[in-house]
């Protein structure tokens, strides 16, 4: 029989939705973004104008900076900056895509990057061309 010894007891703190009229609304069941313990969880951002509505007009990199537009407004209403960003992932309609997209995230970040994963996947919600999900942690 294996025995366990606990010599500290982790205590996690609730979970904290983040939500901002400056980033598109959630269009199902999920949040904008959720924190506990100092990590912000941000849901997959599409290209969406929140004052419209619609997908930013253009291709992949006005798609792409409406969506770090986004992020940005869920990371300052929680507190966070692109600085404390640690992993994001990136799905595209197309790995064409992928150059232009990187084009306009390199410029996102100052002089280290978050981890990041890229996919190329089937479909996005909408037939966006781009959505962005990320992970922020406080020092």
């Amino acid at each position: 029989m294996l025995k366990y010894k606990f010599d500290k007891i982790q205590t996690f703190n609730m979970k904290k939705i983040i939500a901002t009229t400056n980033a598109p609304a959630a269009i199902g069941p999920y949040s904008q973004a959720v924190e506990v313990n100092g990590m912000l969880f941000i849901s997959g951002q599409l290209p969406v104008d929140p004052a419209t509505g619609e997908f930013a007009p253009g291709g992949i990199t006005e798609q792409t900076t409406q969506s770090f537009k986004n992020i940005k407004a869920i990371l300052d209403e929680a507190g966070y900056s692109f600085d404390t960003v640690v992993k994001t992932t990136v799905f595209l309609a197309d790995m064409s895509l992928f150059a232009d997209m990187n084009a306009v995230y390199s410029k996102q970040f100052g002089e280290t990057f978050p981890a990041r994963s890229a996919f190329a996947v089937k479909s996005l919600p909408k037939n966006a061309l781009v959505e962005i999900e990320a992970i922020a942690v406080k020092g």
